[in-house]
């Protein structure tokens, strides 16, 4: 019996030390990326909604010297589309919209607008065109447009698909979206943002956007190229409005997101069907892993920003992550946060430059190929480098890890899976994959 009562005591000391985040080991990561210039941003990560760790690496604005802290604001690009379907959520808990209900009742100029619904549309189920592919989007990113010339670039244009015939990720959805929560609410998205949210949960750092101008504590986007940081193009973020416009911090992105998970913003029935997955979608949300663990949130990415934003309901985390610079993969950086806070095995990256022998070399070289977008790379050993050809420039990569490739001065990463015989370059967020051609 003294014994079962000692346990019964330990047990919750015992579980409690089990769930404490290793913040040290944390520490030792973010120190390796800023100190080799591989990230620049900021993390918050909360447990039981408070906030257990926050760190900033890098500068807001370099051409200052401001450096990033904990208060430093970023676009947060697409994490704004969770926004948006709680703001949907609300009006449909408040009766003044349907899930069924029909883009004709709003704009029924739009392709297939009678049988296009709020549904479709938050699933990206449309089929509406993207307002921001072929349109010269790079050329106008920065310069104010209306509602009317946005939806300009949707109406005439062919539709990608059937309405509801599959999922398909598409900015046009949640830009038509938010223009439907003005005209329910006969207020601009941004006063229903502060009314709904922001002002609900007293998050002071996070607002919308409205031009290409930093405020106070925004930071600047940047490109790491030709061994520095290259200031990247702001964008209006008005030409986003509910699919990408809003500006935020780390925390205050995860008071939003342990907001919602506790039914704070919107009833639990609607939490559910926005969890609800088809075809790997969610409306607003999309599944997450780390090992067995299941989460849901939503990446974001514009103009040299980067951003995700995940809850696992389980363990009560939330991790929101935000960069305005990045050569180390976001990817990378967050799957090495997941497997520190779940104490899984994980090796702080040092960049240091590996020693391969000439054969270790050989095993990488060869051409790779990839049809779309249409990429060539001749991979070649010169003595005991590895070297890379493509669209006539040549240059050198260093080993950092097993089958894992450095070029720090253009900021890509190389890695080789020589099981698949394939090679995959990786541009901060973005992967290109190529075949090595036989």
């Amino acid at each position: 019996m003294k014994r079962l009562i000692l346990l019964l005591f330990l047990l919750p000391v015992l579980t409690t030390h089990a769930q404490q985040i290793n913040t040290v080991k944390l520490d030792s990561l973010f120190t390796s990326l800023a100190k080799n210039e591989e990230a620049m941003g900021s993390i918050a990560i909360a447990k039981n909604g408070k906030v257990v760790y926050q760190k900033a690496m890098g500068y807001a604005v370099t051409e200052s010297n401001t450096v990033a802290n904990e208060n430093t604001e970023y676009h947060i690009g697409s994490i704004t589309k969770m926004f948006t379907a709680v703001l949907v959520f609300q009006l449909i808990e408040e009766n003044k919209l349907s899930l069924n209900d029909t883009l004709s009742m709003f704009f029924p100029q739009l392709p297939n607008a009678g049988r296009i619904t709020i549904g479709n549309l938050l699933y990206h189920r449309s089929g509406l065109p993207n307002f921001t592919n072929d349109t010269n989007f790079p050329d106008w990113t920065d310069k104010p447009k209306t509602h009317d010339e946005l939806l300009g670039y949707i109406i005439g244009r062919k539709p990608d698909f059937e309405p509801n015939a599959k999922a398909d990720y598409n900015n046009s959805n949640y830009l038509v979206l938010s223009y439907i929560i003005e005209k329910v609410c006969k207020k601009t998205y941004k006063e229903v943002l502060k009314q709904n949210i922001t002002d609900r949960l007293k998050l002071t750092k996070t607002y919308y956007g409205v031009d290409a101008l930093l405020h106070p504590n925004e930071s600047a986007s940047y490109t790491y190229f030709d061994n520095k940081w290259k200031k990247e193009k702001a964008a209006d973020l008005n030409n986003y409005c509910g699919a990408g416009a809003i500006v935020s911090t780390p925390a205050d992105l995860a008071t939003f997101i342990d907001a919602l998970f506790n039914y704070k913003l919107v009833k639990k029935q609607s939490l559910d069907k926005m969890k609800t997955l088809v075809d790997g979608y969610g409306m607003g949300l999309f599944p997450f892993e780390s090992g067995t663990r299941k989460g849901y949130g939503h990446n974001g990415k514009t103009e040299g920003f980067a951003s995700s934003l995940t809850y696992y309901p389980d363990e009560k985390l939330a991790v929101a992550y935000c960069t305005n610079g990045e050569v180390y993969p976001k990817a990378d950086i967050l799957n090495g946060v997941l497997s520190i806070c779940f104490n899984t095995p994980y090796v702080i990256p040092t960049f240091k430059s590996l020693k391969l022998s000439a054969a270790e070399l050989d095993r990488y070289c060869g051409t790779y190929l990839s049809k779309q977008p249409p990429i060539e790379v001749i991979c070649t050993r010169k003595n005991s480098v590895l070297t890379l050809q493509t669209k006539g420039q040549i240059f050198t990569v260093e080993p950092v890890e097993k089958d894992r490739f450095m070029n720090k001065q253009f900021g890509f990463f190389f890695d080789f899976d020589l099981s698949k015989k394939q090679l995959v370059i990786e541009q901060g967020s973005v992967n290109y994959y190529l075949d090595l051609n036989k």
